[in-house]
This record gives structure tokens, C-alpha cells and sequence, in this order.
């Protein structure tokens, strides 16, 4: 009660202080929620419009694949665009609702009332959620409506494949004698068209039919030209080599198949674009054109992949080891079948543009598919393998099966009525085949140059050999990521031709493509090929800038500061890893990955990192602290127990030390911070060098003293200051102890002052005479044993001891036999 009633204190001074604001807000806000509504509403009104025509267009247009798929398009771009328009009130939903929990609930019965303003502001909340919850609701509605439609689509495009391939034709009218007319009839009608545009063409449009030739010609020939000279003996069989590799002979089978036919299908292409663009084409004449033109790139594609794996005039280049003879018969009759395949589909966009009696069009396809039954039938009854005695072997067992199925399969179809059905069979036999067999021996050259050192075999490698810096390291590198490459251009170019050949529609890919590119959902996570790519790019994109920004800061900004070398590594090094880390998070994040769910999975794996990963992570935290509070830089001389020697590299999980030996030693980071680590330049160089010295008893050990700590001070490396100093330490067991202190401006010099120094005090002590005493050695005598006498008495006694011991061996024999007991044996040793 009292919080209900402290609010309406506060409403009232909120109203009574700016009447006039709060009410010109509300007008602002009420008049931009109404435009919003109203915007909305039109652009459902649209989309309710256009899919009530396509609708109708569905019912007209049920017999056209091609149109059904383009249908569905526009129907999914609609489905969007509404899904967009009940978007678009999100915000405006959440302020509502902000809004209303804020002004509470209306009181209840018994309790003061509001005033009139809150009550009128809450019915115009309620009112302006109604609205928008009504338009989103229609835009949900309309999604729905587009959703079953497209579901609807997808049962239309089923029942015509269904109906395509189990549709039954009446052989007898196709058979008749009235066949042969119709198809006089239809040669006349197309003889007429063709010719009036060749006319038409040849007398208004020659100019643009010269120029869009050779431009077509031309985009071909630089594709080719281009080819040759840039994979050059990959390209054509060389007959010199006598003996060539199996990766030569794929690689030749696959560019020489796979070049000229991109280059005979972009000069097609490019033709009919230009002839279309150039208004030289009209309609029926555009649709010939683009059959011809789809039937020479697949008779021009089949005849090239046969010539290169079956190679006629070449037996050594063979991908199969055929004889000649069969390889020419082979190559003849894939071509025909081709011929008869492309011939058949031409003369079927003639029969559906000009309107061809059914009985013409069965006879078509049934002589097809016939004629192609019976190539088939030849290829599997060829012999095309040689034995070693002569004789003529056929095709492996489950190949020759295969195609004779096939061929037989075709022609019962045919002779059954189910014309769709084997011509079906056949072009999948003939272009799928081709397709597949292409690609496979792509796939077999990309694995034979990823093996190790094939690439530096081929003439793109020894090129490279010959002019870059490559070793065969890199270029065994560089041979693997043109596999992956290869690979990756033969799924994106023949999984789509694979696809189109089994019925699909170009709109079946591209929406394909869109989904795959704009997210799969799978539960609750969405993966978009697009946003990892992205986040990829990014990442990759942070990480140069990230190593270019450190080259920068060290060898232009440091570098001229003259800063010192171990402070240069710590910042480059944490430069380096905040911009790798960055680089990271943006990666990420425009990847379109939630980085909370990154922070439920850490925070789900922390404890198993906890444990299972200590000495990582103590000895991350260790770098850390090592580059931070710098107790040794790179460059510094440090002893960490039994380690001596100099500071490399300082990383966040290591630490690489190079002894004097030139030995490099990985010093985990935890070890260096948990325990004792001398430092000889910690904060400069300057330090003392000990040299121990002995003299004999006897000496004059002023003179000695003397001696010593001028040789000291006339050494050129030992400071003035701190002035050198001779201890006499010790009277030691064998001689007396003295030892010379000195300082050096740079420690790591020591052993040079310390090698100089003992040449001197040698020198000085022979010269003064000055004994230097070294401790005596003991010395061990040893005892060689007596030889025995060179005669005969050593032989005798050693004869009587064994005459002895065979004698009181005997006489224990004897005892134990009174005894009863048995021998015993000794123990196995």
C-alpha cells in the first residue's frame, strides 16, 4: 500500500511539473507507433496480393517443373519478407510492455483511484498492442499460407517426376505409317523458321552477329591459350616419353578433358548471351540455339573424356590398358551415344516449341533409346584386353553385367510403352557417367599430387624449384594445398551438374545454397557457412594486422627509442597476444557465435581444467607474472640450479635458456617463479670476478700480496671504482691462500679477465720466483705374484693333490655306503 501510494505521489509531481512535455511525447510517440502499424499493414496487404497470384499462377503452370521452382523462390523470398514486416514491432513490443509493468495494474476495488491521465495512458498501451498484435499475427498467418504452399509445390514436382518415369505410351500410333509424314511435316515447318532468321539475321543483324562471334571466340581461346600455357605438359600427351608416371597420365586425362570443354561451353554460353543481348536471337529461334549449344558441350565433353583416358594413338598415356583396336570402338561408341542422346533432346525442344503431334515425339524417343540399348549392349560384348597367350578377354565380370543390364533394361522399357523411363536410364548412363568418371579421375589426381614429393615431379613444381626459393619442405606443403583445392573445385562444379541431371532445378540449388549460406539450424544452434567464413576472414585478417602492428612497434617505434631489448620483447609479446586474443573474440563474434554460451561451456569445463590442466595453467599464470614484473629480460645471464646461462626467448609457458655450452634448455615458468634464480645483470652488468691463488709456505707474503693487486689494477677490463682488492684468505693445508677480487663493467666478460689475470700471475711468480704448490699424489705399489719354477716339480705336486682328492673322495664314497644315505648332489648353481 505504501509503495502504491508513494507512486502516485510521484505520477502527480511528474504530471503537474510538465503537462505539456509528457503530453507532446506521448502525441510523438502514439503518431510514430501509428505510421509503423499503418506501413506494416500495407506491405502484408502486398504480400497477401502476390501470393494470392501466384497461387492461381500454381494452378496454371502445375505441369512446368522450371516454373514450380521459381514459384517457390518467390514464394520463400515472401515468406521472409513477412517474417521481417512482425519483426519490425520488437522493439516497439518491449517498450509496451517496459511501460505497462512499470504503470502496474489498474487498482482494485476499495483502493484510491488513479488518475485519469495513467488510466488513459495504459487503455492507449493495451489499444496500440492490440493493433500490433493483430498485424503480426497476419504476417504469421500469411507465412503459414506461404509454408503450405511451398510444401504444396513440393508434392506437384514429386507426382510429375512420379509421372515421368511410370507413365505408359501406346506404342501402335508411333508405329504407324502416318509418323513419317508428321515428321516431313515438322523438317518443312523448322527448315522454314531457321531459314527466315537466317535471312532476317544475315540482312539487319550481320554486324552483330560478326562481333559477338568473336567475342565469344576470343573469350575461348584465352581460356585455352591461357590453360596451355599455364599447366603446359599437364595439358596434351607428350609422345616422346616413353614411360610416364600414373600421376602424368591423370593429370593429362583430367586438364585436357576438363580445359577445352570450359572453353568450348564459354564460347556457347557467350554466344547465346550475345546474340540475346544484341536482340539477334527471337524466341523460338533463342530456344533451339540454347538446346544446340547444351548438345555440343555434352557430344564435345563425352568425345574428350573418351579420347583422354582411352588415348587411341598414344598406348603408354592409357588410364585403361586396353588395346588399340577396342579403344577406338570404345571411343566411337561413347561419341555415338552421345550423338543419339543429344539429337534426341534437341529434336524434343523442336517437337514441344512447335507444337508436335505425341505420335511424332514417342517414335523419337523410342528410336533413342533403342539405338542407345543397343550401343550399350556392343560396349559390354566388346573384348578389349589381350592375354598373354593371345586370346581376347573381356570386361571384368560386374562391369559387363552392369551394362548389359542396362542396355536390356532400356530396350524392355521402350518396347514396354515406358518411354520416359528409359530415356531417363539413358541420359543418366550417359552424362551422370560422364560427370562421375571425370571427377573421380580429378579426385585421383588431386591424391596423387598431395602424396609426398609427387608435386615437385610435376612441371608446375620444377618450376617452382627453378625460380622461387621453395625446398622440397614447402613444396611438398604447397603440392598438398593444391589437392585440397582440386578436390574443393571438382565438388563445387560437378556436384551442381550431378544434381541438374537428376531433375533438379537451378532453383533448387540456389535456395539450397541460400540456406546453407544463411544458417542450418540444428536444435537451438544455427551454423552458417557464411558467418564462419566470415569469422575466419576476420580472424585472419586481425591476426597480420596483429603481427604487422608488432613489427612496426618494434623495429620503428622501440628500435629508434633505444629501449631496452627485454623491455622490446615483453610488449611485443603482449601486444602479440591481446591482438591474437582480439583478433579471436571478433572472429567470433562475427561468426555470429554467442559468446554466453562460450562462458557456460568455460565455466562447465573450469573445473575438469582445474584439475587436468595445473601445471598449464600454473605456468601460463607464471608467464604472465615473468612478463609483468620482469625479474630477467631476454639477453640476462641467470643460474636457476643446476641451469647457467643466457635468456633467449620468455614465452607464457616457458622459458628458453642457451647455456655457454650452446645448449638450449625449456625451463617451465613455475619452476622460475617458485624457486631461487640468480640474476648476474639483473639491473647492468657491472659485478666481481674471484680469483683463488696459492703460494708456498716460505713466501714472502707482502711481496706476494703486492704482486697480486698491481697485477690486478693494470688489467684494462677491471674498474678504478670499485678498486680492485687481493684477500689473503686462508693458511691452507698445503699451501697459503690468497684471492684477488675485481670489478668489471660487464660480468659476462669474466672469463677473459679472469684467463688474463693467471697468465700474468705466472709470469710475475716465475720471474719472482714465487712457488706455487700443488698437492702430492699418493702412490699405490702393486704386488705381482711369484712365477713358479720353470721345471718339473710343479706338475708333479699338482698330480699328487689330484691323486690325494680322488683317494678321500673314494673312502666318503665307502662311509656312506655303510651308512645306507644316498649321494647328494650339490646345488644347481
Amino acid at each position: 500500500m505504501l509503495f502504491r501510494l508513494l507512486r502516485l505521489i510521484l505520477i502527480l509531481a511528474l504530471v503537474v511539473s510538465a503537462p505539456p512535455s509528457f503530453d507532446a511525447m506521448a502525441q510523438a510517440l502514439g503518431q510514430g507507433a501509428a505510421g509503423l502499424i499503418t506501413d506494416q499493414q500495407k506491405v502484408i496487404q502486398g504480400l497477401t496480393a502476390k501470393t494470392d497470384d501466384l497461387e492461381k499462377k500454381i494452378q496454371q503452370d502445375g505441369e512446368d517443373d522450371a516454373s514450380l521452382v521459381d514459384i517457390r523462390l518467390q514464394l520463400e523470398d515472401m515468406s521472409r519478407a513477412a517474417l521481417t514486416s512482425a519483426l519490425a514491432f520488437r522493439s516497439r513490443l518491449t517498450d509496451i510492455n517496459n511501460r505497462i509493468e512499470v504503470l502496474g495494474p489498474p487498482p482494485a476495488a476499495g483502493q484510491p483511484q488513479e488518475p485519469d491521465i495513467v488510466t488513459g495512458e495504459r487503455q492507449a498501451l493495451a489499444s496500440e498492442k492490440a493493433e500490433i498484435n493483430a498485424v503480426v499475427a497476419s504476417a504469421q498467418n500469411l507465412s503459414i499460407r506461404i509454408s503450405g504452399l511451398v510444401d504444396k509445390i513440393g508434392n506437384m514436382r514429386s507426382a510429375l517426376f512420379r509421372n515421368l518415369l511410370t507413365k505408359r505410351y501406346v506404342l501402335s500410333d508411333a508405329l504407324s505409317p502416318e509418323v513419317f509424314s508428321d515428321a516431313h511435316d515438322e523438317y518443312a515447318n523448322l527448315y522454314k523458321a531457321v531459314s527466315s532468321w537466317l535471312i532476317f539475321a544475315f540482312k539487319f543483324k550481320f554486324k552483330a552477329i560478326l562481333a559477338a562471334t568473336f567475342v565469344a571466340l576470343g573469350l575461348a581461346l584465352v581460356l585455352l591459350v591461357g590453360g596451355r600455357r599455364l599447366f603446359g605438359r599437364v595439358f596434351e600427351a607428350d609422345p616422346t616419353v616413353e614411360e610416364p608416371s600414373y600421376l602424368s597420365r591423370l593429370s593429362v586425362a583430367f586438364w585436357s578433358t576438363l580445359l577445352p570443354s570450359l572453353a568450348v561451353s564459354v564460347f556457347l554460353a557467350s554466344t547465346v548471351f550475345l546474340f540475346n543481348y544484341y536482340n539477334v536471337l527471337r524466341g523460338d529461334i533463342g530456344v533451339f540455339l540454347n538446346a544446340l549449344a547444351a548438345v555440343i558441350a555434352v557430344v564435345f565433353g563425352v568425345n574428350r573424356l573418351t579420347n583422354a583416358a582411352l588415348e587411341p594413338r598414344l598406348p603408354n598415356w592409357r588410364l585403361i590398358p586396353v588395346e588399340t583396336g577396342p579403344a577406338r570402338w570404345l571411343v566411337r561408341l561413347t561419341t555415338a551415344m552421345a550423338v543419339v542422346i543429344g539429337v534426341n533432346y534437341f529434336l524434343s525442344i523442336v517437337n514441344d516449341k512447335m507444337g508436335s503431334p505425341l505420335s511424332l515425339t514417342i517414335a523419337r524417343s523410342f528410336g533413342a533409346t533403342i539405338i542407345f540399348g543397343v550401343i550399350l549392349i556392343l560396349m559390354a560384348m566388346l573384348r578389349p584386353f589381350r592375354a598373354r597367350d593371345g586370346s581376347w578377354r573381356p570386361w571384368p565380370a560386374w562391369l559387363r553385367y552392369m551394362a548389359l543390364a542396362l542396355g536390356l533394361f532400356t530396350i524392355a522399357a521402350s518396347l514396354l510403352g515406358y518411354i520416359g523411363l528409359a530415356i531417363f536410364v539413358s541420359v543418366q548412363v550417359l552424362v551422370t557417367g560422364t560427370i562421375l568418371i571425370t571427377s573421380y579421375i580429378g579426385f585421383l589426381s588431386a591424391r596423387a599430387i598431395g602424396e609426398e614429393g609427387a608435386f615437385a615431379d610435376t612441371s608446375v613444381g620444377r618450376w617452382l624449384s627453378a625460380n622461387s626459393s621453395y625446398d622440397d619442405a614447402a613444396l611438398d606443403q604447397l603440392g598438398l594445398a593444391v589437392s585440397v583445392a582440386i578436390n574443393l573445385m571438382i565438388v563445387l562444379v560437378f556436384l551442381p551438374l550431378i544434381l541438374l541431371m537428376w531433375g533438379f532445378q537451378p532453383g533448387d540449388i540456389e535456395a539450397w545454397a541460400y540456406r546453407l549460406a544463411t544458417g542450418i539450424t540444428v536444435g537451438s544452434v544455427t551454423i552458417s557457412v557464411t558467418g564462419i567464413l566470415s569469422g575466419i576472414v576476420v580472424f585472419i585478417i586481425g591476426y597480420f594486422l596483429t603481427r604487422w602492428f608488432q613489427g612496426w612497434l618494434d623495429g620503428s617505434v622501440m628500435a629508434r627509442g633505444k629501449v631496452d631489448t627485454g623491455v622490446r620483447n615483453s610488449i611485443r609479446l603482449a601486444v602479440g597476444y591481446s591482438g591474437v586474443a582480439l583478433a579471436a573474440l571478433v572472429g567470433i563474434s562475427a561468426a555470429g557465435i554467442d559468446l554466453s554460451n562460450l562462458a557456460l561451456v568455460a565455466g562447465a569445463l573450469s573445473l575438469g581444467i582445474g584439475f587436468g590442466l595445473q601445471n598449464v595453467v600454473s605456468n601460463f599464470v607464471s608467464g604472465l607474472i615473468l612478463l609483468a614484473e620482469r625479474p630477467f629480460k631476454v639477453g640476462d645471464w641467470i643460474v636457476a640450479g643446476d641451469v647457467s646461462g643466457t635468456v633467449k626467448k620468455i614465452s607464457v609457458r616457458a622459458t628458453e635458456i642457451e647455456t655457454f655450452q650452446r645448449q638450449s634448455v625449456i625451463l617451465p615458468n613455475s619452476n622460475l617463479i617458485n624457486n631461487a634464480v640468480g640474476n648476474w645483470t639483473h639491473r647492468n652488468k657491472l659485478g666481481r670476478v674471484d680469483i683463488k691463488v696459492g703460494v708456498a709456505y716460505g713466501s714472502d707474503v707482502k711481496q706476494v700480496h703486492a704482486i697480486l693487486l698491481d697485477i690486478a689494477r693494470s688489467h684494462p677490463m677491471v674498474l678504478k671504482n670499485p678498486e680492485p682488492f687481493v684477500l689473503f684468505s686462508n693458511f691452507g693445508a698445503a699451501a697459503l691462500e690468497f684471492e684477488i677480487r675485481v670489478f668489471l663493467a660487464d660480468v659476462m666478460n669474466g672469463n677473459i679477465a679472469q684467463n688474463d689475470i693467471r697468465f700474468a700471475v705466472l709470469e710475475k711468480f716465475n720471474g719472482e720466483h714465487i712457488e706455487i704448490p700443488s698437492t702430492p699424489r699418493a702412490v699405490v705399489e702393486v704386488r705381482k705374484p711369484e712365477a713358479w719354477p720353470t721345471d718339473d716339480d710343479k706338475i708333479e705336486a699338482d698330480f699328487a693333490e689330484q691323486e690325494q682328492a680322488k683317494v678321500e673322495a673314494a673312502a666318503e664314497a665307502r662311509k656312506l655306503a655303510k651308512t645306507g644315505r644316498k649321494v647328494r648332489k650339490p646345488d644347481p648353481d
